[in-house]
């Protein structure tokens, strides 16, 4: 008993410091380059054989494909490139992650611990941190051979245990059984080179075949899978397309690839098995990428129809700035007055919704505020670049037109800053004191907010038609927010005087708050001054 556990020991012990010099190598090669194989990959995924090829360099420098997908899953959720640009690197980096196992397949296993104490005596005498990390690679090579080794030497001891070679047995008759317990096994470990150094030990041993060992390969392939999936988790739609693309990959590619099993053992058998192993696995990945290659695009298509984004992922841009109106001054006017009343009914829901702020604590509205205003800061640049390549084609009265749209503009956004950062950092203070306004001092506030919501509609409805009398209106009511202001600026001191604790306490938001709704409608409505100016030839209506 004491042997078989000695037997067992000796082969976990192997698969730890295969798992460990895996990890060395690979953390320390991607201190070598990652960055720069990063900056490669953006710069040359545009084109699917380049993707290919970058996939290729990317895995043969980091030595984990699941570290390679998980950084396109990364990549994918920061919005860096499009699944169609990731589809060929996914390719690359299964063939790639082919050259792991050729060199797994030299007979160098009991020279492991020699590399590794070599490297390690260079390592602890380096004073350079490129060569540090160069000697830690090959510590991490010197542990992987050393980790092999060991699997070799406990396997062999474990053959004579009845319990391990019935198991073996079980899965030779059970393929199915085979690419799944070793696909949970690869997920477990979070390398597939680990699986198929293990199938090699046993195939050396003699207790597996090449076809047995074959099918270890298949489940090593979609046990691989498991990481970016993981990695996908909490990502946008991108990066679960990314991983989701390299898993369905495998798998199909397994499924295509199983009733011909016989026939690839025999196309790399020789007298070598564990040779014959690794290019097993060097010739399926090789294989599956060169047949799904032309089929990039269309794979692409499917699987962003089969993950698509969900509604709050679908990326907010421009609605009318459409291409088509580039030729037409006048139509791109219309076009960019659509898109800015559809950025003011933005201001007015921020405007909306910013008595709540004020009210009660909501973490969710809060984000919802500060996404709103990232979306009117984006909707008033495009305007503006969109407008200023039809500035100089357009005649005078188009030209007015649209510097009222980027005035109009301007001031909508700073009215959602007044919001996003006036407004909103008043009320995180107030819930952070745990401050609550006075009965009255809060009526007061509410009332403001419904007169400075009236009169932002009205502004924006008075953008929207140009009418005269509909502008006259929206100067008398701004006229009206200001006295209102005003006296409750009076009302509010009234109280302190008096003394009450909680307008003592929030006296400062409170005016602050007053101050803000006033600014608001003083931007919401600057636009009306222009239109009945342009109608005042002579100077006679009432000024500011």
């Amino acid at each position: 008993v004491s042997g078989q556990h000695s037997s067992f020991l000796i082969t976990l012990g192997g698969i730890s410091l295969f798992m460990l010099g895996m990890t060395l190598a690979a953390e320390n090669l991607q201190k070598l380059a990652a960055n720069r194989i990063r900056d490669l990959l953006v710069t040359l995924s545009r084109k699917p054989i380049f993707g290919l090829l970058v996939g290729i360099l990317m895995t043969l420098v980091i030595q984990s494909s699941g570290a390679v997908i998980s950084m396109l899953v990364g990549l994918g959720s920061a919005g860096v490139f499009s699944l169609t640009q990731v589809m060929g690197v996914i390719l690359g980096v299964t063939i790639g992650t082919t050259f792991t196992v050729q060199l797994l397949s030299l007979n160098v296993a009991q020279y492991g611990l020699a590399i590794f104490s070599i490297a390690f005596m260079f390592y602890f005498m380096a004073r350079h941190r490129v060569f540090k990390q160069v000697m830690a690679v090959v510590m991490g090579f010197g542990l992987i051979f050393w980790g092999l080794d060991l699997i070799g030497v406990g396997t062999t001891a474990l053959r004579d245990v009845t319990v391990f070679s019935d198991f073996l047995l079980q899965l030779k008759h059970n393929p199915f059984y085979t690419i799944l317990l070793t696909a949970i096994f690869t997920a477990l470990v979070h390398s597939s080179a680990v699986t198929i150094g293990f199938a090699m030990t046993l195939a050396m041993s003699g207790q597996i075949d090449l076809v047995d060992s074959v099918y270890w390969v298949y489940g090593a392939n979609i046990g691989t899978t498991a990481t970016p999936l993981m990695a996908a988790v909490g990502g946008n739609h991108v990066g679960r397309q990314v991983a989701w693309a390299h898993c369905i990959y495998k798998i199909v590619s397994v499924l295509i690839f199983v009733p011909l099993t016989p026939y690839l053992a025999d196309l790399v058998s020789s007298t070598n098995i564990q040779r014959d192993v690794a290019n097993v696995h060097t010739a399926f990945n090789v294989a599956a990428s060169a047949l799904f290659f032309p089929f990039i695009n269309y794979g692409a298509r499917i699987i962003e129809k089969i993950f698509p984004p969900k509604e709050s992922e679908k990326e907010f841009s421009v609605k009318y700035l459409e291409r088509g109106s580039y030729q037409n001054p006048s139509v791109a006017a219309a076009h960019a007055e659509r898109e800015v009343l559809r950025m003011a009914d933005i201001v007015l829901s921020m405007v909306r919704d910013s008595v709540e702020l004020l009210k009660d604590e909501n973490p969710d509205l809060e984000d919802s505020i500060k996404e709103r205003d990232d979306k009117v800061d984006m909707l008033n640049r495009e305007i503006n670049l969109f407008l200023a390549r039809h500035m100089e084609e357009s005649d005078p009265s188009t030209q007015r037109r649209m510097m009222r749209i980027i005035y109009f503009g301007a001031d909508l956004e700073s009215a959602a800053d007044v919001v996003d950062n006036n407004i909103l950092d008043l009320a995180r203070k107030k819930h952070a004191l745990k401050l609550n306004f006075s009965k009255g001092g809060w009526d007061e506030i509410v009332g403001l907010h419904q007169e400075v919501m009236k009169v932002a509609e009205m502004s924006v409805s008075c953008f929207q038609v140009s009418e005269l009398e509909l502008g006259s209106k929206v100067i008398f009511h701004k006229r009206e927010v200001r006295k209102l202001e005003k006296q409750l600026r009076e009302s509010h001191i009234e109280r302190l005087v008096k003394g009450k604790a909680e307008t003592i306490n929030t006296s400062s938001i409170h005016l602050d708050v007053l101050s803000d709704y006033r600014r608001v409608v003083g931007l919401m409505s600057n636009h009306v001054y222009g239109l009945l100016k342009e109608n005042d030839p002579y100077n006679i209506l009432p000024r500011r």
